[in-house]
């Protein structure tokens, strides 16, 4: 009897082991019974993270990661309404909603499997999407416009850049918005799993619509350019014209200002000499004949062909002077 024991110990602790299974934080756990998912009344029976009981040698536990998983798609090309192709870079979040489903679908579970049947479904209605707009209405130009603040075409040129901004990005947030509810339904059925999120992460475009673009976007902003330049050249020619102008003014009150104070000191000097000349005539005469000796006889040349009795020499004759 005791021999039988420890062996029954030992089989009942090995049935005991094989009925427990753990589920690991952030993953859940569904149970297979001879190749069906176990369900309560249609639904897959799904089990939390923790300890849990099984039928041994009957049940196989498989685990599926829950958290919100990042699909990274390839760049693809599309073509829009125009036929002209763009090359855009897109991602998806997603995780698995109904796990029995997604595990039967994958082939076991498969994330690979689910990823490429996710990014079908996905890259199928974002080409529908771009199919039915036109390139512009999808790519950009640049968000900075350089104008000068005081100019009222500049403003407007700032307007109608932010104005076109700002309906590219709503067409954007459309296109996604589009992408994310026609590939949700879709992908539960199907797949088992919710889609979170989906986002385009780069919009490019080939090599030979890239040069045409930028080649119109430089011109387009050369011509801007030389209507700024135009526009300086032009206040510039004002602001000189003005400075003359205001230097000419200047110039005039001065001059005119100058005029009158040496009239005015003209004036004066004249009074004075007047007023001294009437004090005592006949020494004022005298000295003006004085500085008219001098200035005479004080040149290169002291020829002078004068009567001797003319007036000039009325104080050299006599020291009182002609009578």
């Amino acid at each position: 009897m005791r021999k039988l024991t420890i062996p029954v110990l030992v089989v009942a602790l090995v049935v005991m082991l094989m009925s427990l299974f753990v589920i690991p934080e952030g993953e859940r756990g569904f149970v297979i019974r001879f190749g069906r998912v176990l369900d309560d009344n249609g639904v897959s029976r799904i089990y939390e993270p923790g300890l849990h009981f099984k039928m041994p040698f009957f049940d196989n536990v498989k685990t599926l990661d829950a958290r919100i998983q990042t699909m990274d798609g390839r760049s693809d090309r599309f073509v829009t309404s125009e036929k002209k192709d763009v090359i855009i870079d897109s991602y998806v979040k997603w995780k698995i909603k109904d796990f029995g489903r997604y595990y039967l679908a994958t082939g076991g579970g498969n994330a690979l499997n689910a990823e490429n049947l996710l990014e079908r479904k996905v890259t199928n209605v974002l080409r529908s999407e771009i199919g039915a707009r036109e390139i512009k209405q999808i790519v950009s130009g640049p968000r900075n416009v350089d104008v000068l603040p005081d100019s009222a075409d500049s403003e407007e040129v700032t307007t109608e850049a932010a104005k076109e901004a700002l309906e590219i990005d709503g067409e954007r947030d459309k296109i996604m918005e589009n992408v994310l509810l026609g590939t949700r339904e879709s992908a539960m059925t199907d797949l088992g799993v919710e889609i979170v999120d989906f986002r385009m992460k780069k919009i490019n475009l080939p090599d030979n619509i890239s040069d045409s673009i930028y080649k119109r976007m430089r011109a387009e902003r050369e011509s801007v350019a030389r209507k700024h330049r135009s526009q300086g050249r032009e206040k510039a020619e004002v602001i000189r014209a003005q400075a003359e102008l205001e230097v000419a003014k200047i110039l005039a009150e001065a001059d005119r200002t100058a005029r009158v104070t040496r009239g005015e000191a003209d004036a004066q000097a004249a009074k004075i000499y007047s007023d001294a000349y009437s004090k005592d005539p006949e020494f004022f005469s005298f000295l003006r004949s004085l500085k008219a000796y001098e200035k005479s006889f004080s040149e290169k040349s002291d020829i002078l062909v004068l009567d001797p009795n003319s007036e000039f020499f009325q104080y050299m004759n006599d020291a009182k002077g002609a009578k």
